[in-house]
């Protein structure tokens, strides 16, 4: 492998041959030696490593392969237009082989083609970025050479040849349990066993020998000891002309194996499915306009930034961008979970995935590949299920010392029997069971596939949990703060009054504030110059004033417009507009006060906003309430507007008039308390607040500010989405509290009761692959949670 291809700032490396926890934590280990590498967390149900650093792709992949692992990896063949000598082939390999994931590159000048040896998380959009960098043009891509499919049919040949192997043990296994002797002869079952034992089971003699080379032990050791001295004790028997033989011990217990592996994989592709989904919706083709304005069919990794393509009624949106021309309802229920069509025309935004449904649509494309919503989207839910939850530390810790420690008891097992008079045929058998009863595998997926369909359950509903940490943090919350302005209420608030002062009139008022504001991107700005029916000359010297307001300077006049705040930092009063103030602040309306400033600081005007509480407020504050959460609202509106909303919604504690930093040291006061706080905004102004608490929980039409400083994002500004983000949480954290009391419970109880007789080793194979087929199924129940 190429040094040239490295890591970007966060890689998954897909990872085979991990079969339990200590698998994951081996494997974890070696990749923090390689040098480069700053932080990698591994995760066995989706198989994954993900890490950040610089190190090189060859140096994390042999880390692996030292390990007794190994890097998964795919073909591809791309075709390559522009070149026209030896010199253009030898640039195209260096620039592929530069993409981030690409292990390396065979460029065939003659036929125009590049065979690619990659990891499977590329996106053909990165390999046309880098051709179009290096000066060359993507041409047509053919399906990577290995699909999904493949692996998946040639396990259930494999399953069907070992059930047909073993089923002569199993006949006869029934007829022993009815008295009755059904096993085939002695040379039939060696004949049978020696293709499972050495064909099918070759698997767990090369797992085993990469793990004992280095240095550690895993599960595929336990089979390969068990089956192994099985098998091997019943050729020597067989040879001395002995009729009662142990191949089945051997036969069965691969057969049981496999089958358990062949649902665990299943079952692990199922906990994935979220990602999957959300990568499906991308559309295989854009229908991009020339320049002559030409419709033309084309590969969406051909799209560019800038392009202008056209979306028809029924098909989905290619990829993010600004609609130029009509007007549609879009389906964007897969994106966000919102089932209603939401109207879209010129000038709003287009998400790539969702669908329109009754429109033609020109869009102009913003973003393309990776850069878009949807592959953000799933880059985010992709991270969180990669990620550890600190509960993993225990079982990481339990697993690091697990094989040798079965080994041992094995062994001990084995001296055991002998010791108390059996034969060594009986005291193989038993440490043979031990060997087999103990794998780790449901205790090494307990926690991640619970964390993979839990954080999958949440995206479909349009919620993304950033990671472990959040949704654990996320199960243990008491107390919820809402913002009020654009997450409680609708954010769109309107003019609902203007009272000007004495010596202005009102029509002067409102020009003034309409051109301070027109510098400004908050909703009172908006609904300011929506009131004014225009967008006037913007003010000289803007400036926002955070949590108060704004001022700029109008005319050769510094005006200063916002709460109550500003009014008395300027040293005013409200004098007669004060009578009218509280009855606009009785009915929930927020204030605004335009002030001319100066060394003798005037009152202009009182504007008086209205902002609807959003239609499932009310709901949600209900709903956490009947979870035994305690709810707040924090603002920076006045006590009176605050009390009015609080009082509509029945919110209890509100924290009023309070700036930006004011917010957090709430927060913080409520967990000094004793509270596991989660804050909900969507502002700027909140995003001190979102980092301060337990958990933040930022509105996806919130700023980026406020969504990059929270745990969890909603898709959608409903706030019916809080409660049912506890609620997925809490759930995940119940199953994987289950899972885990399984897993520990089924090892605590079988190896004694193998160890003492009560199992026989095809038993403790069939039991084995049952207990982590168990752990899967439980997890995988999450999949039907649906947001209330």
């Amino acid at each position: 492998m190429p040094d040239t291809a490295t890591l970007a700032p966060s890689l998954s490396l897909p990872i085979s041959g991990m079969t339990c926890a200590s698998c994951a934590g081996r494997v974890e280990r070696a990749l923090r030696k390689v040098p480069g590498v700053e932080d990698v967390s591994v995760n066995l149900a989706a198989e994954q490593a993900q890490l950040r650093g610089t190190a090189p792709l060859a140096a994390l992949s042999a880390a692996i392969e030292g390990a007794g692992y190994s890097v998964e990896e795919t073909t591809r063949d791309i075709g390559v237009t522009g070149m026209t000598c030896a010199s253009c082939s030898a640039r195209v390999q260096r620039a592929l082989e530069g993409v981030p994931g690409v292990i390396s590159a065979s460029v065939n000048l003659a036929n125009e083609q590049a065979h690619l040896r990659l990891l499977p998380t590329v996106e053909t959009s990165a390999l046309a970025a880098a051709l179009e960098k290096a000066g060359y043009a993507l041409a047509a891509v053919t399906e990577d050479a290995a699909p999904d499919a493949a692996p998946g049919h040639r396990a259930e040949v494999e399953l069907g040849i070992a059930f047909l192997l073993a089923a002569p043990f199993l006949i006869g296994m029934l007829g022993t349990a009815f008295g009755q002797d059904w096993m085939p002869p002695g040379w039939a079952q060696l004949l049978l066993a020696a293709p499972l034992q050495f064909w099918l089971g070759a698997r767990f003699y090369r797992a085993g020998w990469r793990a004992l080379r280095a240095g550690v032990g895993n599960m595929d050791l336990l089979v390969a000891l068990g089956t192994s001295a099985a098998f091997g004790l019943s050729v020597v028997l067989l040879w001395q002309g002995v009729h009662h033989l142990y191949f089945e011990a051997a036969a069965v217990v691969i057969a049981f194996v496999l089958l358990g592996r062949y649902f665990e994989a299943r079952a692990k592709r199922a906990t994935g499915a979220a990602i999957a989904a959300l990568l499906a919706l991308r559309p295989r083709t854009a229908r991009r306009l020339d320049a002559a304005g030409q419709e033309q069919e084309v590969a969406l990794a051909l799209l560019r930034v800038g392009d202008r393509v056209v979306i028809r009624p029924g098909e989905r949106v290619p990829a993010d961008g600004t609609i130029e021309a009509g007007e549609a309802g879009l389906d964007e229920s897969a994106l966000t979970g919102e089932s209603r069509p939401v109207e879209k025309g010129v000038g709003d935004a287009v998400a790539t995935g969702t669908v329109s449904l009754d429109g033609r649509l020109v869009v102009q494309v913003t973003a393309v590949g990776g850069d878009t919503r949807l592959a953000q989207v799933a880059a985010l839910v992709q991270a969180a299920q990669a990620s550890r939850a600190p509960v993993q530390k225990l079982v990481d810790r339990v697993s690091a010392v697990f094989v040798p420690a079965v080994v041992g008891i094995a062994v001990l097992t084995f001296l055991g029997w002998l010791l108390a008079g059996a034969g060594p045929a009986v005291a193989l058998l038993h440490a043979v069971a031990v060997l087999v009863i103990a794998c780790p595998c449901a205790l090494g997926l307990a926690t991640p596939a619970a964390i993979m369909a839990g954080t999958g359950a949440a995206a479909r509903a349009g919620i993304l949990i950033r990671d472990a940490v959040a949704l654990e943090q996320a199960g243990h919350i008491s107390l919820v703060a809402f913002d009020k302005t654009g997450t409680l209420t609708e954010g769109r608030p309107s003019l609902a009054a203007l009272h000007p002062a004495a010596g202005i009139a009102g029509e002067a008022a409102l020009a003034l504030a309409a051109s301070l504001q027109a510098g400004s991107e908050h909703p009172l700005a908006r609904a300011v110059l929506q009131a004014a029916g225009g967008q006037p000359a913007a003010a000289e010297a803007f400036r926002a004033l955070p949590g108060r307001g704004v001022e700029g300077v109008v005319d050769g006049r510094r005006l200063v417009l916002g709460s109550t705040r500003v009014l008395e930092e300027n040293g005013l009063q409200p004098g007669p507009l004060d009578t009218l103030a509280r009855a606009e602040a009785a009915q929930g309306h927020t204030l605004s006060w335009l002030i001319e400033a100066g060394s003798a600081p005037r009152l202009l005007a009182l504007l008086a906003f209205a902002d609807a509480p959003r239609a499932s407020a009310a709901d949600a504050v209900n709903a956490l309430k009947a979870q035994g959460v305690a709810v707040a609202m924090l603002t920076g509106d006045g006590p009176d507007a605050a009390a009015s909303v609080a009082g509509a919604l029945s919110i209890g504690q509100v924290a009023a008039g309070i700036l930006p930093d004011g917010k957090a040291a709430q927060v913080t006061a409520w967990q000094r308390e004793g509270h596991r706080v989660a804050m909900v905004g969507d502002g700027v102004n909140d995003a001190a607040a979102l980092a301060s608490a337990d958990l933040g929980i930022a509105m996806g039409s919130g700023t980026d500010a406020a969504i990059a400083a929270a745990h969890v994002t909603l898709l959608r500004p409903d706030p019916a989405l809080v409660p049912a983000t506890l609620a997925i949480t809490r759930r995940t954290l119940a199953k994987i509290r289950q899972n885990l009391v399984w897993a520990f419970g089924f090892n605590a109880l079988g190896i004694p009761l193998a160890a003492f007789g009560g199992l026989s080793p095809a038993l403790a194979g069939a039991a084995m692959a049952f207990s982590s087929v168990a752990v899967l199924s439980n997890a995988l129940l999450l999949a039907r949670w649906r947001a209330a």
